[in-house]
């Protein structure tokens, strides 16, 4: 090169190109060399460039393509992966886009018949149902979710499984249903659950409120997951009493 002339730039100028761009444009080099894995490790970068501006568009479209991505490559632990990032990006603030990742999440390992997996991901779909008080979808979630941990014999967390079963159909007002949940499962509880959930619902068989609230404020209850917590200080009482609020005692002070 004769001397005097600039040298040509090979490299990107990163301040001229929009900051999304620069993977989109790996994105499109990577699928047109049928390079799918690093394609989807491309469209997860986006997601976390769209989580700082919370553009949701972003975060769903490059989310559903990272997992269509890995799943094409053969990595469905990866695409199951992708999802569950992008829900606990979103959980806090977009709790029902969270909940659309979360039950693709739950599918997406279900093909793979990763059971143990799937239970995990089974309960952060029920646990955002019942936050979002769909108490319906909630009480079908739980189902599944205590039908996935018989499989894999985790015997022990489905007894509080079926104590939050219980609660979200009492929740849902349902009180047969609530019976036929305990007579079904409730030989998986402990002696603890079991005496409590028996007192609860004859309790509210009898219409005898005040013994009612005294077995939701059982201490296991008030120690489960915080969704099933504060389920369990809204449960309809036969003679429309409430339950103390969160942060008080019955007297109506605060603790």
């Amino acid at each position: 090169m004769p001397r005097g002339l600039p040298r040509l730039r090979l490299y990107w100028d990163r301040s001229t190109v929009p900051r999304m761009s620069m993977p989109g444009l790996a994105i499109d080099c990577y699928m047109n060399n049928k390079s799918w894995f690093h394609a989807a490790k491309s469209c997860e970068q986006i997601i976390l460039l769209a989580k700082e501006t919370d553009t949701l568009s972003e975060i769903e479209e490059y989310a559903n393509r990272a997992c269509n991505l890995y799943q094409q490559h053969g990595s469905q632990e990866a695409a199951a992966a992708a999802l569950d990032k992008a829900a606990k990006m979103t959980e806090s603030k977009h709790p029902e886009l969270a909940l659309e990742f979360y039950k693709r999440a739950l599918a997406v390992v279900l093909i793979g018949d990763s059971t143990h997996q799937a239970s995990e991901f089974a309960s952060k779909v029920s646990r955002i149902l019942v936050k979002l008080k769909k108490f319906e979808e909630a009480s079908k979630a739980l189902k599944k979710e205590i039908s996935l941990n018989l499989q894999t014999k985790s015997y022990g967390q489905v007894g509080r499984l079926v104590v939050a079963l219980v609660l979200v159909q009492l929740a849902l007002e349902d009180f047969v249903d609530a019976k036929k949940s305990f007579k079904k499962w409730g030989n998986r509880c402990d002696p603890q659950e079991v005496k409590t959930l028996q007192t609860l619902l004859q309790a509210l068989d009898d219409e005898d409120a005040e013994l009612a609230a005294k077995m939701l404020a059982a201490p296991f209850i008030r120690h489960m997951d915080v969704e099933y917590a504060l389920l369990s200080k809204n449960i309809p009482l036969p003679s429309g009493i409430k339950l103390e609020k969160e942060g008080e005692d019955n007297t109506g002070s605060i603790k």
